[in-house]
């Protein structure tokens, strides 16, 4: 059940039937009179309050206080009387209130140009508009949606049973110069083929958050394409520690490869047609073989010291992905030719 801008104070005795539990997410944070401030954070919290006597039930309610309630200003002035609103009323009637001052909250939807300055930059930045930063060493504190969430949810499901004040972690701390230069790095993984290493923590959050701004018709791009008699080769990405993924079509009876690598390991993993992959150990010139094909999810590894190559075996065009555990380094390339 909803009740929002749309809805009147009126109407919220009779949103509560039924209901048994409230999140309390409402506030005013830009009007264009200060008096907004009183009017839609504190009255409205008063007025819910009230609705909440007149159903004679027991509703616990979330609320979603700011880190301003801590400082001086109208806003925050607004929000604290709030809180303090919502604690008299568990005290008279014993109904759990759970108060959250929360720093910068940001994640998808959010509203670009409004009162997010991570919205603002993602927007901006995939947007090719520019960006206007006050203090690029200033430490902003962020909480990801996802983890409010989560954590209200587990308010819902009884895990969380303390009422009162309550903290949501993790909360990251960014400076916003560091802020946008990932925000950009982003960007240019497009054109670089380099991503960041957005699985886990902040980055991730950021990442997931960034991408969410994206029109439709920006969902895909193209990669440049490598072509020579032998076939076809495409990177499609590459990381800063974890090296690059690729894959080739190799036409019939066509070999790739014929070189060894001191250092350098892959992964190979056939996606359509028959392979034979060939090794060959350089001191020793022992021989080693094996076949695979699309019909199999079979990995062949290359082995430092073993000089490889592959060929196509098949009627039809071979489909490998590869993946090299470095970024090709060309003034490195730690690839050297020898014939098998």
């Amino acid at each position: 059940v909803t009740f929002n801008r749309e809805h009147t104070l009126d109407s919220l005795v009779s949103k509560l039937d039924g209901v048994d539990f409230v999140f309390h997410l409402a506030g005013v944070n830009c009007p264009k009179n200060v008096k907004e401030f009183a009017l839609h954070n504190l009255d409205l919290t008063s007025s819910l309050c009230q609705a909440i006597t007149d159903t004679k039930r027991q509703i616990p309610v979330v609320y979603t206080s700011s880190v301003q309630a801590e400082l001086g200003n109208p806003y925050g002035q607004s929000k604290l009387a709030a809180e303090q609103v919502l604690i008299d009323f568990s005290a008279r009637t014993g109904i759990p209130i759970y108060l959250f001052r929360l720093p910068n909250v940001f994640g998808k939807w959010c509203k670009p140009n409004y009162n997010s300055a991570v919205a603002t930059f993602c927007y901006n930045v995939q947007n090719d508009l520019p960006i206007k930063i006050n203090d690029a060493n200033a430490t902003v504190r962020l909480v990801y949606i996802d983890d409010l969430v989560k954590h209200f949810i587990s308010i819902l499901d009884a895990v969380l049973v303390e009422p009162g004040f309550s903290d949501i972690s993790p909360v990251y701390e960014v400076t916003v110069g560091d802020l946008v230069k990932k925000i950009q790095l982003f960007k240019n993984s497009r054109l670089n083929m380099l991503t960041e290493p957005v699985g886990v923590g902040f980055d991730r959050a950021l990442h997931s958050t960034y991408l969410s701004y994206l029109q439709p018709v920006q969902f895909s791009y193209q990669l440049p394409i490598n072509r020579d008699p032998r076939g076809v080769f495409v990177e499609m990405l590459k990381t800063k520690d974890s090296g690059q993924f690729s894959y080739f079509i190799a036409h019939p009876g066509v070999t790739r490869g014929g070189h060894y690598h001191h250092t350098k390991t892959e992964k190979f993993l056939v996606l359509k047609g028959s392979a034979l992959f060939k090794f060959c150990h350089v001191l020793n010139d022992k021989v080693y073989e094996v076949k695979t094909s699309g019909h199999v999810p079979q990995i062949v590894e290359t082995i430092p010291g073993w000089a490889h190559d592959i060929t196509n075996i098949g009627e039809n065009d071979l489909v490998v992905m590869l993946w090299a555990n470095e970024i090709f380094d060309c003034d490195n390339p730690d690839t050297y030719a020898k014939l098998l």
